[in-house]
Formats: structure tokens, C-alpha cells, sequence
């Protein structure tokens, strides 16, 4: 009976020690569990741009309407405005005149902002830049 007792109790000992020596089992981020799935949603993103009507009506806007207020953003500001990446926190946007945006199409989903002299297409729902037209408002 003792003999048993102590093959059981070794038998524990090596258990814990095991358990113990592989670590603590190491669990994904929330954002690591996604997989494929978030890179894929932001590759799908990525595939939409400005039509060329809504650059042609955008920049002949902005041509016929030269006193349209706007100053470029400060180069390490305009670095971080990039397609696939939401707009930094804080940054000045304003939505495009009223009567330029009842001229363009419809977009479901998508905002058009102005950012400095940029005009960018943002996903509603993420937030992320999906297209930009740079330098599209002259000073």
C-alpha cells in the first residue's frame, strides 16, 4: 500500500513539475484571433478608389472655385494619412461643399472628406482611407 502511495505521489510531483517547466499557455490577442479574416475585410477596402467621374467632378470643382479655403497639412502629419490606415486622432476634416456632393455619385458605405488639400474616401464603418486624391484643392 505504501508503494503505491508513493508511485501516486511521484506521479503527481512529475505532473506539476511538467505542467509548470512548458510555461503558461499563451492565448492570442483578440486581435491576433482573426486570422486571415481582418487582412482580408481591409484588402477588400482597398479595391475601391474614386470613379474617374468623381475625380473629374471633384478637381473641376475645385478649379472653377479657386477661393475654396484650404492649407496643406505639416509633413509628418501628411505621412500618416494613408490608404488602409483610419486618419490620425485629431485631425482637421471637414465634408465636401453641398453642391459638389449632390453632384457625385452615390456611395453606400463611404464618406468623402476634405483633410488639408486632400479629398479622401473613408469607409463609414471602419474609418479607414480607402482612396485619396492628393493636392486636389490649389491655395
Amino acid at each position: 500500500m505504501m508503494a503505491i502511495t508513493r508511485v501516486l505521489a511521484a506521479g503527481i510531483a512529475l505532473g506539476i513539475i511538467g505542467a509548470l517547466a512548458s510555461g503558461p499557455a499563451q492565448a492570442k490577442p483578440p486581435h491576433a484571433r482573426q486570422g486571415s479574416q481582418g487582412s482580408d475585410d481591409r484588402t477588400a477596402v482597398l479595391n475601391i478608389v474614386f470613379s474617374e467621374v468623381e475625380k473629374r467632378l471633384i478637381r473641376e470643382f475645385f478649379t472653377q472655385h479657386g477661393s475654396y479655403e484650404a492649407s496643406a497639412l505639416p509633413p509628418g502629419i501628411r505621412k500618416q494619412v494613408a490608404r488602409g490606415k483610419p486618419l490620425p486622432p485629431g485631425i482637421a476634416k471637414r465634408v465636401l461643399p453641398g453642391d459638389l456632393e449632390s453632384r457625385l455619385p452615390q456611395r453606400s458605405g463611404y464618406t468623402r472628406q476634405i483633410v488639408g488639400t486632400d479629398v479622401l474616401l473613408i469607409a463609414a464603418a471602419t474609418g479607414l482611407v480607402v482612396d485619396i486624391l492628393i493636392d486636389v484643392i490649389r491655395r
